[in-house]
């Protein structure tokens, strides 16, 4: 390979987080010449997944060089104890984002061919914690009966033995109204106030009681409680749960990526552009710019890029983020209070069959609304993501829990704190308990924007992507700015329908 400084390059991407990982794919048989750098010695940028050990250093390098990653105060903790765990037989993810089967992602994965080199599992219940009466003893501590399975279809409405058949009818009601596409209806759609909280909608639009607003909040994801959260935002995400359903198989409406969520979407990537011919240098950021005018012969402008690694070269468009574009300043950023635990049980309660001929589970979703937590009910939930160890994230009987609430700092650890805690003894398994956790605050944009982020143009050759979306569900948004910077990339060669519409390489079935 010729030097860089000696090559031309036409693209340089800064980092390997999950939209410049999808830039690398959408370039991988463009013919360009990609140069794809990254400060870290890892791939994955904000997406990154690790052993204990990786864990560990990544905890220290966070608080280390605070400002160079969108996250804060990160904190491993080894209950006292605890025996020595095999840190090689971890991955861990500071993604476990859901995929809906509606989602962008994956028919974008199945056209550039890449889907062969992932497994994908299936998320099945929702839970929610609802105490019952005396459910709560002395020491705060929650029994099993504060689990309670959210019905997610209409299938889950009739065979619950919990709802009331009165609310029950007001329930399918809302479902009803909600599944009703345009199609169904001979006359105009009536105009609703979506304004207004979810609370409010449910409860003066379909007269829904209070009991079951948190189990509906909880299939939007919202990260606020339901009265901070509008019923424009939460009905369409409804939705998508609702219509996700069956489209993969029953039972399930959404997925994950076994062996590291979006770091294995990024490595997929990675590996289509070194295929591809394009250059990959870890260790190696971006550290200044200077734009070099426009030759006298006429090429095109062009960028000059001094590396980390001392190393100076030339490229028509620089594509990165905040965190890996110098000069660019810092963001304005929502935080939210997220960690990883690893625990001593296999939690199998959590993931049951969910439809006749489905899948088992690999994934689950339980939340704490902030009023089973005996505060407020106008505090936000802590969401819990479980993940069993089919995910090949942790050894067998054990499991890993993610839990994320949208109230940084140490008050919100402390809520994931008491979250597991009651999870835990909410599953009856007297041998659970927390090995290792990964508490931190991570830096992005709240799910519940006005508008979704778009790209900025520090200049015409330098784009840069926003802040990493904090929501739980994968930003389907993020495809359409990894679509703008190809087609400002390829210029007048831009054609939509070759976008990640890749045939097979020669030879594809012997590499997979």
């Amino acid at each position: 390979m010729e030097p860089l400084a000696e090559t031309s390059w036409d693209v340089t991407i800064s980092g390997t987080g999950l939209p410049q990982s999808l830039l690398a794919l959408a370039l991988s048989r463009s013919g360009k010449k990609v140069l794809h750098v990254d400060r870290n010695s890892y791939y994955g940028g904000f997406e990154a997944a690790f052993s204990l050990q990786e864990a560990q250093e990544w905890a220290s390098r966070v608080n280390g060089e605070p400002g160079h990653f969108p996250f804060e105060d990160a904190t491993v903790f080894i209950p006292g104890g605890t025996s020595e765990l095999p840190t090689r037989a971890y991955t861990l993810t500071l993604s476990p984002h859901l995929i809906y089967s509606r989602s962008q992602l994956l028919p974008t994965l199945v056209s550039s061919k890449v889907y062969r080199q992932l497994e994908f599992q299936a998320v099945g219940s929702w839970w929610i914690h609802k105490p019952q009466p005396g459910s709560i003893s002395d020491d705060g501590t929650a029994s099993r009966d504060g689990l309670y399975k959210v019905p997610s279809s209409r299938e889950d409405v009739f065979a619950d033995d919990v709802i009331s058949v009165k609310s029950k009818r007001t329930l399918m009601r809302f479902l009803r109204h909600i599944s009703k596409s345009k199609q169904d209806s001979d006359s105009e759609p009536e105009e609703e106030d979506l304004a207004i909280s979810l609370s409010e909608y449910l409860a003066s639009k379909f007269q829904v009681p209070a009991e079951l607003h948190d189990p509906l909040l909880s299939l939007s994801l919202s990260q606020a409680s339901p009265q901070q959260t509008s019923a424009e935002y939460a009905v369409p995400r409804i939705k998508r749960h609702l219509a996700s359903i069956g489209v993969f198989g029953p039972g399930f409406g959404s997925l994950l990526a076994k062996w590291g969520g979006g770091s294995e979407l990024s490595q997929v990537g990675c590996r289509a552009l070194a295929v591809g011919g394009g250059v990959y240098m870890l260790n190696a950021g971006v550290n200044s710019i200077t734009t070099i005018e426009e030759s006298k012969n006429g090429e095109d402008a062009r960028i000059e890029l001094h590396l980390s690694n001392d190393e100076a070269i030339k490229t028509k468009f620089l594509v990165g983020s905040p965190w890996s574009l110098p000069g660019q300043g810092r963001p304005s950023c929502d935080k939210v209070a997220r960690s990883i635990a690893v625990v001593s049980s296999s939690l199998e309660r959590l993931f049951p069959l969910t439809a006749e001929g489905g899948p088992i589970p690999a994934g689950a979703v339980v939340v704490f609304p902030g009023s089973s937590l005996n505060l407020a009910d106008d505090l936000p939930p802590v969401y819990l993501l479980v993940h069993s160890s089919e995910t090949g994230e942790c050894p067998s009987g054990q499991s890993v829990i993610y839990g994320s609430v949208s109230t940084p700092g140490a008050s919100g650890q402390s809520l994931i704190e008491s979250a597991v805690h009651r999870l835990l003894q909410s599953t009856a398994d007297p041998n659970a308990k927390v090995l290792w956790s990964l508490r931190y605050t991570q830096l992005g944009l709240a799910s519940n924007h006005a508008h979704p982020s778009s790209l900025e143009h520090p200049s015409p050759n330098i784009i840069c992507f926003p802040p990493p979306s904090l929501d739980l569900a994968f930003d389907d948004a993020m495809i359409d700015r990894v679509r703008d910077s190809w087609k400002l990339i390829m210029g007048d060669a831009a054609n939509d329908h070759e976008f990640m519409n890749f045939e097979d390489r020669e030879g594809a079935d012997e590499e997979d």
